[in-house]
């Protein structure tokens, strides 16, 4: 799916972008599927907008998150609307980079902010107002074959371990059938493979920073950690897994070559979608697999700003609140199908009927997993940042990358994990200098 949209894809939204009495706005989304969702609903935006002509900018997710950070953060001013999530959030709101949405919010008949989940909407701000809206959002959860569990005589736990999750990729591996016991990103990307890394890592007990800004990557925890992720997609894993992004673990499982998956809740719109997927109606949905802690997993939200440089605010708001609000929800759910609504961002989705018929199987797990996404839950030991998946400081970025960039190399069969994690204990620690003795 993302090497579909290796390069920018632009569309223009209403016939050129010089039409007399027009103004123009470009958005900035990152190539999944829901965003391509609200693309093609475009008609319907410009029968309610029809003074307001859209232009599109989709990307992968890495090449997306590189190139909006460089135009937003060098004021560059390409862009009228950026899809970003609750990492950059609170520190653009901090910069100046990115509008404060709270009054537009407010003042929108219908909108009701009040209605986006909790813990998103509270992501979301800075210093109390929202600074971007969620277009969807996500914590993380296993998803597995019921009915190849079924056949196989084995049970899912109600709070799997990693353990278990090994054992049953183990039982389940069928390369000879195009099957793999279980699909896991290795994809190099701080949002790749080490958003359910990271997870893991929280669960055994390791984190990237201890309370005095000193890198632990070198941590005994960390390396167990990060051993059995490499040693479970090397031995039970899909083909190509250095290479496997969100994207392609969505392609495997909902083509039913691999039995098991833990990745992004938002998931669901896609693998329960009969016109794309062969494998609707037979999963079940488990919490992220756990060791050392009661519970597992990220926060996370794929939400829309709108950056402090645009000269088109308001058209740019009316984009926006158009792609967030209930009745969007509605739309792609007449349209397109309700099994495609955007999942995690409005808890009033949750009480649609038809809504709720298709998503009897995945919504309160969601929901669940959503709620419970928090440090004190799925952390051992304290850390002085914010996030579970990513670490909310600006050097993230590139510290992330890097990072990931051993790891996947590790994955590849190309160094150790020890030799990975050597590497990734220096990176971090030049991060760490400026962050303590009171720096950062």
């Amino acid at each position: 799916m993302a090497s579909a949209a290796a390069a920018a894809l632009v569309l223009t939204g209403c016939g050129g972008t010089e039409a007399e009495g027009k103004e123009e706005i470009v958005v900035a989304i990152v190539s999944n599927p829901q965003m391509q969702d609200a693309i093609t609903l475009q008609e319907e935006f410009k029968a309610q907008y029809p003074d307001v002509d859209v232009s599109f900018v989709s990307l992968p997710e890495n090449e997306a998150r590189a190139k909006i950070t460089a135009s937003v953060a060098t004021q560059g001013g390409e862009f009228d609307v950026v899809m970003i999530s609750n990492y950059e959030t609170p520190m653009w709101a901090e910069n100046g980079w990115i509008t404060n949405l709270q009054e537009y919010a407010d003042s929108t008949e219908g909108y009701d902010p009040e209605d986006f989940v909790p813990t998103i909407r509270e992501a979301l701000s800075y210093e109390g107002d929202l600074y971007s809206v969620p277009f969807y959002g996500e914590s993380s959860f296993l998803v597995y074959r019921q009915d190849l569990f079924d056949e196989a005589g084995l049970t899912m736990p109600e709070n799997p371990t990693w353990e278990d999750i090994r054992g049953f990729a183990e039982a389940l591996n069928d390369p000879e059938n195009n099957m793999s016991g279980v699909c896991l990103r290795g994809l190099a990307g701080w949002g790749e493979v080490m958003a359910p890394l990271g997870t893991m890592i929280n669960t055994y007990g390791g984190r990237w920073f201890d309370e005095d800004w000193n890198a632990t990557l070198d941590a005994p925890e960390v390396e167990a950690a990060v051993t059995d992720y490499v040693d479970l997609v090397q031995n039970y894993g899909q083909a190509g897994a250095a290479t496997s992004g969100y994207g392609d673990c969505l392609t495997l499982y909902s083509q039913g070559n691999t039995a098991m998956w833990y990745d992004a809740t938002a998931m669901v719109s896609a693998i329960e979608d009969p016109a794309s997927s062969l494998v609707v109606g037979k999963s079940g949905y488990a919490p992220a697999p756990i060791q050392e802690t009661e519970s597992s997993g990220w926060l996370y939200s794929w939400s829309l700003a709108i950056p402090s440089t645009s000269e088109s605010k308001d058209a740019a708001w009316d984009f926006v609140s158009w792609m967030t609000n209930k009745e969007y929800i509605q739309l792609v759910g007449e349209e397109i199908g309700w099994e495609r609504v955007p999942p995690g961002s409005r808890l009033s989705t949750y009480e649609i009927p038809e809504y709720a018929e298709v998503a009897e199987a995945y919504a309160e797990p969601t929901l669940d997993a959503m709620a419970g996404a928090s440090q004190e839950s799925s952390m051992v030991n304290g850390v002085p940042y914010t996030g579970l998946q990513f670490v909310g400081i600006p050097e993230f970025q590139d510290l992330g990358t890097r990072v990931a960039q051993q790891i996947s190399a590790a994955i590849a069969g190309q160094q150790t994990v020890q030799e990975a994690l050597e590497q990734s204990q220096g990176y971090a620690e030049t991060v760490a200098e400026s962050y303590q003795d009171g720096g950062g």
